[in-house]
């Protein structure tokens, strides 16, 4: 499990295969400091398994389900990517409950400024909108972030303040750019329960 609360930015260093599978390399000191094979980070806020770790870089795989569901398959080497280990047991619980499984990629279609931030506007599959709620809570390639509006039935707004541009990706995206949307856990869970009792 995570937060949403990037630890550090990293860096593709190799990109290996093609849509049956990719095995990606990133370089990370932070993040491989304590980190054992077999351990959960997230990566653009997907659930990915270390494989090999060989001094401040760590491999991990994405089979055909992760590239179709996410935007890894468009990472090439020296992309930046968002970081974060999985949450300690005795850590802080900042941001929300954040599992690493994406339910589906958006499309930035505004970035615009706002006082020393930025508002973005994002458009998002149709099939995920119903869990898209004003001052929810949704995870926009593993950054935990409020809604800030429902800008039209296809979009949602987030507002971004300059620690969030400065330590994330944020910072360099642009319009057009696809990011990895998982929306709040709790909500699909209550609309399964309800589905339940009727």
């Amino acid at each position: 499990m995570f937060t949403g609360i990037i630890e550090t930015i990293g860096t593709v260093t190799a990109a290996d295969g093609g849509p049956d599978g990719r095995r990606f390399t990133f370089e990370s000191e932070l993040v491989t400091s304590d980190l054992e094979v077999g351990d959960s980070v997230a990566v653009n806020g997907v659930c990915l398994t270390a494989t090999e770790i060989e001094g401040s870089r760590f491999s991990v795989e994405a089979v055909i389900e992760t590239l179709d569901r996410t935007n890894l398959g468009h990472l090439g080497v020296g992309d930046g990517v968002n970081l974060e280990r999985a949450m300690s047991a005795s850590g802080r619980f900042d941001g929300h409950i954040v599992q690493g499984h994406i339910d589906g990629t958006g499309v930035i279609t505004r970035i615009e400024p706002e006082g020393e931030g930025r508002r973005w506007t994002i458009e998002a599959p149709a099939r995920l909108l119903p869990y898209v709620v004003e001052k929810g809570s949704i995870t926009v390639n593993g950054v935990s972030l409020t809604v800030a509006a429902l800008s039209d039935p296809t979009s949602f707004q987030i507002a971004l303040i300059p620690h969030t541009l400065e330590v994330t990706t944020f910072g360099s995206a642009s319009v057009g750019d696809a990011v990895n949307l998982e929306v709040d856990i709790l909500a699909k869970y209550v609309e399964r329960l309800l589905e339940a009792r009727t």
